[in-house]
């Protein structure tokens, strides 16, 4: 009964919440990678206002826009797979950037002005450790993507690199406040991956109470 009445109350909060696209939740600072023929990428500020459309990193894929200053928009995927885990990648309608759960990326982002670009480098590039990839522990992108237009990207610089912002920051504004409890709510209330915010693999109310931790204690 109690965890009913729980459910319930944050149920409404939620529906008063305004509904939207989930916004990044790259760092603030964190969010730089670099193409050797393309220049500085940004994956944090696309859209108005700035984050509103940039890059997230999920549980099981990425999705959102990077800005690469000297060639446009590279989509990450629309995270909405036809399979409801990860980018098919057969064809450009359900394309996009995964995560595995040995943290290695693979699929492919799509630039209108460079093409595909491969991220799962881990054939090629695993021997050397520098495969594509999410480090969980330092809660950052590593290694090398491939652009066969544009060459190398590297996401393995050790001062300008994508790294994710404080987790209880959930709506990825920069700032913690009410809004991010309204955020994870949502997640959690339409089953979204992101919403595991312990862990263990499973959506669950202590989910609710482990998020709610965090938010209290605050951003380093």
């Amino acid at each position: 009964m109690r965890t009913a009445h729980i459910a319930t109350t944050l149920l409404g909060l939620t529906l008063a919440a305004s509904a939207g696209a989930q916004p990044t939740n790259v760092s603030a600072t964190n969010k730089w990678s670099w193409g050797e023929n393309i220049g500085w990428m940004n994956w944090r500020d696309a859209g108005d206002p700035d984050g509103a459309h940039g890059a997230r990193i999920g549980t099981n894929r990425l999705s959102g826009f990077v800005w690469c200053e000297n060639v446009g928009w590279m989509h990450l995927g629309d995270n909405t797979p036809t399979g409801g885990v990860h980018y098919a990648n057969t064809d450009g309608s359900d394309s996009g950037v995964n995560l595995s759960p040995t943290g290695n990326l693979f699929g492919f982002g799509w630039g209108e002005n460079i093409g595909w670009v491969n991220f799962d480098t881990a054939p090629s590039l695993t021997a050397s450790g520098q495969q594509a990839r999410y480090d969980a522990g330092a809660r950052r992108l590593r290694g090398f993507a491939w652009g066969s237009n544009v060459g190398w990207i590297n996401l393995d610089d050790s001062a300008h690199f994508v790294g994710l912002g404080c987790a209880a920051d959930f709506n990825g504004d920069g700032t913690l406040d009410v809004p991010d409890i309204f955020a994870f709510l949502s997640a959690w209330f339409a089953n979204d991956p992101r919403a595991d915010f312990d862990g263990n693999g499973t959506r669950e109310v202590s989910d609710i109470f482990a998020f709610l931790s965090a938010w209290f204690a605050g951003c380093a």
